[in-house]
């Protein structure tokens, strides 16, 4: 479909972008939900993890940057900070892409916000945005969060991806897992296109489902979900 590596919840396309959704900074303190090592030290470990293992020049991050919609805590704000600065410290831009959570979003960063952005890749027009909305440009790929999506499989849920050739307005499209542990996902077995948030899913059936192995370190990837899901 187009040439990109897959990671843990994260995708990179060359040496050029490393993209991720969903970061939902915040998501802790929202609720009474905790992961393993606490929402900071998690987002920027794994980050740093991707960033360290594939040596992107830019980190995108495609929408929902952070959780709340009216107010930023400041160890929301702290824990943004870490994040750009273990991009830095890997020689790496941090480029942050609005989503529908991040109304407060202008008022902890001091770069540019981007309702959309295009990577490098190649030959390819590339555009990342959030996926709660049509974007405003063409593109021969579309990368989007916004639905949180997982399969699940054996009565286990994982975090996927969902790609499909030529299915919103003749370019492909995928769709990201949220990156962050503490958001819960979706599981996509059963869905329809009506299921989904994104208006950039018009046929959920050509989507493939991709789900990274981490005890192997590689990227499984399965039939369409039309076809898929008649065998789970």
């Amino acid at each position: 479909m187009f040439d990109a590596v897959f990671a843990d919840r994260a995708v990179s396309f060359g040496s050029k972008a490393l993209v991720v959704a969903d970061l939902h900074v915040g998501r802790a303190e929202a609720s009474d939900v905790e992961v393993p090592l606490g929402e900071r030290a998690d987002l920027t470990e794994r980050l740093g993890e991707a960033v360290d293992r594939l040596a992107p020049e830019t980190v995108v991050v495609a929408g929902d940057v952070l959780h709340e919609f009216g107010r930023v805590s400041h160890r929301a704000a702290e824990t943004l900070a870490l994040l750009d600065e273990v991009c830095r410290e890997a020689g790496a831009e941090l480029v942050l892409v609005a989503g529908n959570h991040d109304r407060m979003l202008e008022s902890v960063w001091d770069g540019e916000v981007h309702d959309q952005y295009r990577v490098d890749a190649g030959d390819r027009e590339v555009l990342v945005c959030h996926g709660h909305e049509e974007p405003r440009a063409e593109a021969d790929c579309y990368v989007v969060g916004h639905d949180h999506p997982t399969i699940t499989i054996e009565g286990q849920k994982r975090p996927c991806f969902l790609a499909g050739e030529g299915v919103y307005d003749g370019g492909d499209l995928l769709m990201l897992p949220a990156f962050s542990r503490v958001a819960s996902g979706v599981s996509v077995n059963g869905m329809r296109a009506r299921d989904f948030q994104s208006p950039l899913v018009s046929d959920a059936n050509a989507l493939r489902p991709i789900v990274w192995d981490r005890g192997r370190e590689e990227a499984l990837t399965f039939p369409p979900l039309g076809r898929f899901r008649k065998m789970l």
